[in-house]
Formats: structure tokens, sequence, C-alpha cells
């Protein structure tokens, strides 16, 4: 997209599960970015499969980090090039899951934002941390079933609601916060370009639904991205210095029904006794965005 590069800077050939979210949104941020670019990469599912020793799927330069401090490394690559007169126009971008983004690696994240470097943090967000066996995250949407929030005989699946990271985002004075989808790949890659063109500490939250996690054939993952949007429970839009400035409107919302049906983590609502209320329970969180944001107006 901003120095059209005869190759692909991810190239094939990496261990992604078959229609893999990680993968597609990874491709769409280097489209956006190019290859002037630095990735920082904390651990998970993008790491794992993209670099199994001895090869590797980055044709940028490419740091695995821990964990925890993607947002550190991130700030230190930034703060180096500075002393060594190397910065310039290259790209400082972390790209990190759900896991590594909301749960594990927020403290480091905060430093970095509160510092303001100079960096365009991505967060991959499919909702649980699918590369150690779908535990459930900050990132868990209200009443999915994972491995450690099971839907048993008196459990409807995950008790609490999604992280709102982009407002603790938005909180640490970013200048340019925005949610998108990799079932919208112009909007991704637009999004991702202007935050990498603007200065400061940028974030963006990518919903990345995952086949085998959320359980759904794996020819439907933009199907699936696409239908959140729709339903309402994953509303895009942007947030500059603090101030809402876009927001994609969808006409005529679907019910959260059509979303829910299309996805075994959440079978079990229409099992239990009970279920029908804790699917009005997201219903409710859908209309919920559509009142705060606007969207069907």
């Amino acid at each position: 997209m901003s120095d059209n590069k005869p190759f692909n800077l991810l190239t094939a050939g990496h261990n992604g599960c078959a229609g893999c979210c990680d993968a597609l949104a990874a491709k769409y941020v280097l489209m956006a970015v190019g290859s002037d670019c630095i990735v920082v990469n904390p651990t998970g599912c993008l790491e794992v499969m993209t670099t199994p020793f001895p090869r590797t799927a980055w044709n940028v330069p490419w740091i695995h980090s821990l964990f925890e401090n993607g947002g550190a490394v991130a700030s230190g690559i930034e703060a180096a090039l500075i002393a060594q007169g190397r910065k310039g126009n290259t790209k400082i971008i972390a790209m990190g899951g759900d896991g590594s983004t909301m749960d594990i690696g927020i403290g480091a994240l905060s430093g970095a934002f509160e510092r303001n470097h100079d960096l365009t943090y991505v967060c991959i967000d499919n909702e649980a941390y699918m590369n150690t066996g779908v535990q459930r995250s900050s990132g868990t949407p209200f009443g999915a079933s994972t491995s450690t929030s099971p839907a048993g005989k008196k459990s409807y699946g995950n008790n609490t609601n999604k992280k709102d990271m982009p407002a603790i985002m938005v909180g640490h004075g970013s200048p340019y916060v925005a949610t998108t989808s990799i079932g919208y790949a112009n909007d991704m890659m637009k999004k991702v370009k202007k935050a990498a063109d603007t200065v400061g500490a940028c974030y963006i939250h990518a919903h990345a639904p995952c086949p085998t996690g959320w359980g759904f054939d794996s020819s439907k993952t933009i199907e699936m991205a696409k239908l959140a949007v729709d339903c309402c429970l994953w509303p895009l839009y942007e947030i500059e210095n603090g101030e809402i400035t876009s927001v994609k409107k969808v006409k005529d919302p679907k019910p959260v029904e059509e979303y829910l049906k299309a996805q075994s983590r959440f079978k079990h609502l229409y099992k239990m006794e009970g279920g029908d209320k804790e699917i009005e329970k997201i219903q409710q969180l859908a209309d919920k965005n559509i009142a705060k944001y606007g969207l069907d107006k």
C-alpha cells in the first residue's frame, strides 16, 4: 500500500491454521506501513507460527519480545534509533494478541504510552489465549465458553465483559486510537497507516475471529468478522486526541443470535435452561454500542 514492493512482507509458508486471523492481520499491517519498519512481536500465535526455527515468514526486521514486555521493547527500539541518529521515517510497530496486550503486557504498554513513544501498537484480538489452549483472557466476550470458563451444568461460560482497551489507551492521552476488523481490510490498512504516520504512541485494536478457538469453518473467517460488526458487538471507530472523529454506521443491525449461532463457543446458550436470558444480555451489549456510538443513525 505504501511502497508497492513486489513481494509479500509476510510470506506464505508459515504454520498458521487454515483461515488464520493473525496471518491476515499481520499482512494488512505490513501492507499499510511498508518495508521501512521494525516489528516487535510478543509471544503468541503470530510469533509461534511465523518463526519456527530456523525459518521466518517476515521480510522486515522483526524481534520476539516476551509476553509481558512488548511495549518496553518497542520503546527501547525507538529510543535506540534516536540515540544512533537513525530514526528517520522508520516505523516502530508492535503486534500482540489480546493476552499479551490486555493482560500480561498491559504494564509495559501503559509505560510506553505514558511516555508517548513514537510507535504504533496493534492488538490482534482473537478473544482468548489461543496458542496455549483457548484459555479465557480479558478480551473474551460475555457468555463464551473457553477451556478455563467451561459451560458446565452451573456455568453459562465467561461471566465478565470484554475489557474496554481502546478507552484505556485514550485515557493515556494517545493522539490516535482506532478499532478495526480483519473483515474490513481497507479500513484496517487505512487506520494502521494513519496511526503509523501520527507522531506519538498510537493504538489499533483489531477484531480477529479464530476458527480454531471459536469453532467455525475456516472458510468463514472474514464472514464472521463482518457479522460481529453487523450485529454491533464490534463497533468501528476512530478517536483522535480524545474525541470520536469517525464511526462506521450499521444500517439495519442484525440480531446477535446470527453471530452467536455460527460459533460453537456459544452453543451451550442454546442448550441450557436460562440460556435465552444470557443471549438477551449479549443483545443488550450490542444495543448499548448502538446507543453509545450512534451506529444506526
